[in-house]
């Protein structure tokens, strides 16, 4: 792989992990704002944005990096061999520090704080175990889902989030890079950072029992369409 191939691939992580975070945060805001105290508004107006965003960054930057947008993907594909040390590590760096700045643009929009230490509780065993759940059920939807409609990834990542926002009380994280960055931001989607430590300990085990379930699911039998090393959340 050529150097600017690599960099299109890291560039693209970056950016669609900003966008994400962007969305995820700033709507948090503003579906805060517009709930006037309505929880179940204001949790629904941060769920529908997010679900729509991944489809579209998913569908456009996915011909370029895979379209991960998250380390727990990441893990995954390199415990899979789809994906190599390098290129893996400059994905998650890449993934963190475009969440980052994504909760930073948000904040920027909504006349906040750059960053700000979030105080939002979300801790006990429920939370981790809806992490992992959370995230064992992303991760079993993109692999499944490549196996059987390669093109149809982007929905299916976008609804399955949108339905996992109010089907787990974490709200379904399902994502280090998300969790990492939802702890900068003291609003709607943020997060403790005393937190942090669980449910990325939780979206880790999610992201790994997939793998042999998929793996038994899917079988040994080779795909007609079997993706290529550039099609979606493949590399």
């Amino acid at each position: 792989m050529t150097g600017s191939a690599c960099s299109r691939k890291v560039g693209a992580e970056f950016l669609g992990s900003a966008f994400l975070l962007a969305t995820v945060i700033g709507s948090g805001i503003m579906g805060e704002r517009l709930a006037g105290g309505n929880e179940a508004l204001a949790l629904l107006g941060n769920t529908l944005p997010t679900g729509a965003i991944l489809i579209v960054i998913i569908t456009i930057l996915a011909p370029v990096s895979g379209a991960h947008f998250n380390p727990a993907v990441t893990l995954a594909l390199f415990v899979r061999k789809e994906i190599g040390t390098k290129l893996a590590l400059a994905y998650v760096s890449a993934q963190i520090a475009g969440a980052a700045t994504g909760v930073a643009a948000a904040h920027l929009m909504f006349d906040l704080p750059l960053m700000e230490l979030s105080t939002k509780v979300r801790t006990g065993s429920g939370q981790f175990f809806s992490e992992v759940v959370a995230t064992f059920g992303l991760l079993t939807i993109i692999l499944l889902t490549r196996k059987a409609k390669t093109d149809f990834v982007p929905v299916a990542v976008g609804l399955y989030i949108t339905a996992a926002y109010w089907f787990t009380a974490s709200t379904s994280f399902a994502n280090p890079a998300v969790t990492l960055a939802r702890a900068l931001s003291d609003t709607f989607a943020g997060i403790r950072p005393a937190d942090v430590p669980l449910f990325v300990t939780a979206q880790i085990i999610g992201a790994l029992a997939a793998l042999p379930v998929c793996a038994w699911l899917i079988g040994t039998e080779k795909s007609r369409q079997e993706p290529s090393a550039q099609s979606v959340l493949s590399e």
